[in-house]
């Protein structure tokens, strides 16, 4: 019993589970359905119907035959076929043979897809013919009469073509022919490539526009405004020649020639409608007339230079001589008295080798201004550049002679110093003299020895002849640092000699109740009768510092007096 109710149960289950396939199956075939009859009611036949206006020859013709027996095939056989196929999916559906039904529904899909794609090609071309068809007719009504006013314009304004106006018309005239086959290919019915040549002849039209706008100027420019300028830049070159201006070295006139002949080149290539090339050619030819007269402004305005600036040249030169002429007589007296640095001598005597040479391009500037062949500006830089030397050379001599007075001024200086030295050792020994210490320790009298015959040097080295000036600062310098360090050493040695006299003195006070105190004060005591200040006042200060901390503060903040 138990088997037969599961084997119901499971009955029943596949029962379901067929239904609800053949279900879906259905919704398939319920779907593809609509999209077979959606492409049945595509307005193909209403769209080809658009291209009866048309010349139905040649191209078209041979479009339209296609694209209306491709219609009738899907309309009449493809689609057809799909609806029998649908009727075979719901058949295999309802015997539940769901996997015959499935590639079925999978051709189905296939077909259509390929149907709805013949369908947007047929579109497509169909577009593209009526929208060729239209874009060329207004580009040709556009193109008709703008030929019409080119050729006017150029009737009107012939003179400013001259021969070129032949070429401008057999263009005009080709295009035009072009239109008269566009007009043929039109009643062949072969309206695409009737649109390509309306694109090739609108562009042939644009680029002739623009040519025959541009013409004129450079027309004008190579057969009146530039020959013009030649001629005027010949007269100019002559009239400066007559005025004894240098230009010959410049070659102009040669130029000039060749220019001229390859103007009328251009002339005869734009008479032939020939422009490509000749427009920049023109605009460099002006660009270098520019230069040319900018150059022959320079060699004017070189030559007025050195007319007005010669003179001074010369002159600066010659008293630039003089002056160091003059120098050398002032070195050779200080030599005598001074000791010179090869390599300052050596400065000096470059000095006048370089003046020689200025004097040489002086020469050489003269003999350039007798030389017609030698260019003004050519000179003039020439001479700027010697102004330059000229001006760098004053300051060298300057220099140096501002470094041979600063000998004597070297000398007296060094002099005052060691007078000022000489007065500090003096009132240092006199300091000692009135200090009333028991004696000076002896490296006090050494450092003061030894200072004392430095200071000595420095007078030997400021009276031997010829005097040497780095001598004599180094044993200055020595002599000065001596005396600094004797000085600083005296008075520590005083300061410290005084305040040992206080603190003992001070610390007597407990001599006679702390017999330690009176030992080391004794002790200190006999050192500053040997000259030992500084053990001295260490011995005191320590000893007194045991009885009264703090009482040697007191004392180094009062000032010593001596």
């Amino acid at each position: 019993m138990v088997y037969i109710i599961g084997t119901i149960l499971v009955i029943i289950v596949l029962l379901i589970i067929g239904l609800i396939w053949r279900k879906r199956i259905y919704d398939q075939v319920d779907k593809l359905e609509s999209w077979k009859l959606d492409l049945m009611g595509r307005d193909v036949a209403s769209q080809l119907s658009k291209l009866k206006r048309l010349n139905l020859t040649g191209e078209t013709q041979e479009k339209f035959e296609t694209w209306k027996d491709k219609w009738e095939e899907i309309v009449t056989k493809e689609l057809p076929d799909v609806e029998e196929m649908l009727f075979d999916a719901e058949e295999a559906a309802d015997r539940f043979q769901f996997s015959k039904a499935k590639k079925i529904l999978t051709s189905i899909n296939s077909h259509l897809q390929s149907i709805e794609k013949e369908i947007e090609i047929i579109l497509q071309e169909l577009a593209e013919l009526l929208e060729s068809e239209e874009k060329s007719r207004e580009e040709v009504e556009e193109l008709e009469p703008s030929l019409k006013e080119l050729r006017k314009h150029l009737s009107q304004h012939r003179y400013q073509y001259g021969k070129a106006e032949i070429y401008f018309d057999v263009e005009i005239d080709e295009i035009e022919n072009g239109l008269k086959n566009y007009y043929e290919l039109v009643e062949e019915g072969n309206y695409i490539e009737a649109k390509s040549l309306v694109d090739e002849l609108k562009e042939r039209k644009i680029e002739l526009e623009q040519l025959i706008s541009d013409f004129p100027g450079i027309y004008k420019a190579c057969k009146h405004e530039l020959p013009s300028q030649l001629d005027q830049l010949l007269a100019g070159i002559k009239e400066m020649k007559e005025q004894g201006f240098r230009v010959e070295h410049l070659a102009f006139e040669k130029e000039i020639h060749t220019y001229q002949g390859r103007l009328l080149d251009f002339l005869r290539s734009l008479e032939k409608g020939e422009v490509e090339g000749v427009e920049q050619a023109l605009i460099d030819l002006e660009e270098r007339i520019q230069e040319m007269y900018q150059l022959l402004e320079k060699e004017a305005v070189a030559k007025s230079y050195l007319e007005s600036k010669m003179p001074n040249f010369e002159q600066s030169i010659q008293q630039l001589s003089e002056k160091y002429h003059v120098t050398t007589e002032e070195v050779e007296e200080i030599k005598k008295a001074y000791f010179l640095e090869d390599s300052d001598l050596e400065k000096y005597l470059s000095l006048g080798n370089s003046i020689s040479a200025l004097q040489d391009k002086l020469e050489q500037i003269r003999l350039g201004l007798d030389d017609e062949k030698v260019g003004h500006s050519e000179l003039r830089e020439e001479l700027e550049a010697g102004f330059a030397a000229l001006e760098q050379l004053e300051e060298q001599l300057e220099e140096f002679k501002q470094a041979i007075h600063n000998l004597r001024k070297e000398e007296l200086e060094a002099r005052d110093t060691l007078h000022e030295m000489r007065n500090k050792l003096y009132h240092l020994n006199r300091k000692l003299k009135k200090s009333n210490i028991p004696g000076v320790p002896e490296h006090i009298w050494k450092s003061i020895e030894e200072t004392t015959n430095k200071n000595e040097q420095v007078m030997k080295a400021l009276e031997r002849k010829p005097l040497d000036i780095a001598e004599v600062q180094q044993a200055l310098a020595n002599a000065s640092q001596s005396l600094e360090q004797t000085v600083d050493q005296t008075e520590l040695m005083l300061d410290q000699a005084f305040l040992t006299e206080r603190v003992i003195q001070y610390a007597n006070r407990y001599r006679s109740k702390n017999p330690i105190l009176a030992a080391k004060l004794m002790e200190a005591e006999q050192l500053f009768r040997t000259y030992q200040y500084e053990l001295s006042l260490e011995t005191a200060a320590k000893a007194l510092e045991e009885v009264e901390p703090g009482a040697l503060k007191r004392f180094e903040n009062i000032p010593v007096e001596v």
